[in-house]
Parts: C-alpha cells; sequence; structure tokens
C-alpha cells in the first residue's frame, strides 16, 4: 500500500467533506413560491355590450347622438318586445359619427339583439334610418379596435 502525505492547507479536506451532496442545499420543494393576495375568475359577467351603427338612405352622412340611438333602441325594443322591452335598462356609453356602443344587462343580450335586427326603422323627413349591430361581447375590450375588421376578406 501506498501512503501519501495528508494534504495540509485549504486543499485538505476530510471524506464527509468532499461529499458534496445535496444535504446542504434547500430542497425544491421548500422553495418560496410567489404569494397570490386574490384570485378571481369571472364566469359569467353583469354587462353585455354591443356595437351598433345607423344606416339611412340620405345621401348626406349622419352623425348620431344620444337622444337619437336612446329613441331607436326604444322603439326596436317596443316593437319587437312591447312594454317589457322599454323596460330593459341601456347605458349609452359613446356616439360618435354613425356608430354607438351600449351596455346592458347580459341575460337582455338575446332579447336586444332580435330587436334590433327585427326592427325595420324610421322615417323622418322622407328620409329611411335604420341600426345595424356590428358586433356583441360579454366583454368591452372585444368590441374596441374592430375598425377595418369587414374589410379584411373584401380585399
Amino acid at each position: 500500500m501506498s501512503t501519501q502525505a495528508p494534504a495540509t492547507g485549504p486543499e485538505a479536506t476530510t471524506a464527509e467533506e468532499a461529499d458534496t451532496s445535496m444535504k446542504s442545499t434547500p430542497d425544491a420543494s421548500k422553495a418560496k413560491k410567489p404569494h397570490e393576495l386574490v384570485t378571481a375568475t369571472i364566469r359569467a359577467p353583469r354587462y353585455s355590450y354591443a356595437h351598433l351603427e345607423v344606416f339611412s338612405g340620405s345621401t348626406q352622412p349622419d352623425e348620431l347622438d344620444a337622444l337619437q340611438v336612446r329613441s331607436y333602441c326604444t322603439s326596436a325594443l317596443k316593437q319587437f318586445l312591447g312594454v317589457t322591452g322599454v323596460g330593459i335598462p341601456l347605458d349609452i356609453l359613446k356616439v360618435e359619427g354613425r356608430e354607438c356602443w351600449l351596455r346592458l344587462p347580459r341575460d337582455d343580450l338575446g332579447a336586444f339583439s332580435a330587436a334590433i335586427t327585427a326592427w325595420q326603422g324610421s322615417f323622418q323627413n322622407g328620409v329611411h334610418s335604420s341600426l345595424r349591430i356590428r358586433g356583441c361581447s360579454d366583454w368591452l375590450g372585444a368590441l374596441v379596435g374592430r375598425d377595418g375588421e369587414d374589410r379584411l376578406w373584401s380585399g
């Protein structure tokens, strides 16, 4: 047997010290996870949103205002659903040019869409005006920024 002189100085280690097992490192399962304060999932939002556009037989571009939007929607809902339809609460969020954005209860979106689609429009000064639904969603973000979407496939 050959004997080696024991090492001295900082290089000197014992057999236990040379074993660099995972004893000194923290266990992976004990690593700290980020702390979540609140987690919420909205499965059924209270409101839905509709994006409408007015069409008319006039050569001049129509500028909508909130009063016209309210009048057109009330007329459509009254014609389709009677007094029940007039009772549907509508919030006019924005009116810009020929377009408007509305908020209504989620449960009433189907009835509202059917009423607007079935509405034949109104005649004022010999000009026929009607509403078209450009989009409906439970999330307002899904309706915002959709300009030019209809031109995507038409070239």
